[in-house]
């Protein structure tokens, strides 16, 4: 990766909607040669995808809780089955520790976060899980 790639990098992790056109302009250089480094650039797996960041207004509506799993040994990769079918299940860690898995969760409402608990409570493997619901968020540099 050259100076190019990385500005490019920088400018999509910042806003990935940004044209080719505008990011042509932006480092002076043709489109075709903007359009070349990104297809490139997710070829050889350094953009791995594309997303969407959610807004405040969608986020407000939304309670979150990290979940943290104790489990039983060798149990971890039924438990990534049962987690990945959870649409409410939205990152799932692997950690050191007194706990196996850090899991983060979201939810509309206070009731549908306590079903989805219970459901992970009752996985089979799960040895015991300890909730934090989260309150607000002070620091965000996700993209």
């Amino acid at each position: 990766m050259d100076d190019l790639d990385e500005k490019l990098l920088t400018a999509l992790v910042s806003d990935s909607s940004t044209s080719t056109s505008r990011l042509a302009r932006r480092f002076k250089v043709a489109r075709s040669t903007v359009q070349a480094r990104i297809e490139r650039l997710e070829r050889g797996g350094v953009i791995a995808g594309y997303t969407v960041k959610l807004g405040n207004v969608v986020l407000a509506r939304r309670i979150r809780a990290t979940v943290l799993l104790q489990v039983e040994p060798r149990s971890t990769p039924q438990i990534l089955q049962r987690l990945k079918a959870m649409p409410e299940v939205e990152i799932v860690h692997t950690t050191t520790g007194r706990f196996d898995l850090i899991v983060q969760i979201a939810a509309e409402t206070t009731q549908a976060l306590d079903v989805v608990l219970d459901q992970l409570g009752a996985i089979t493997g799960v040895r015991s899980s300890e909730s934090l619901i989260q309150l607000s968020t002070k620091i965000d540099r996700a993209v």
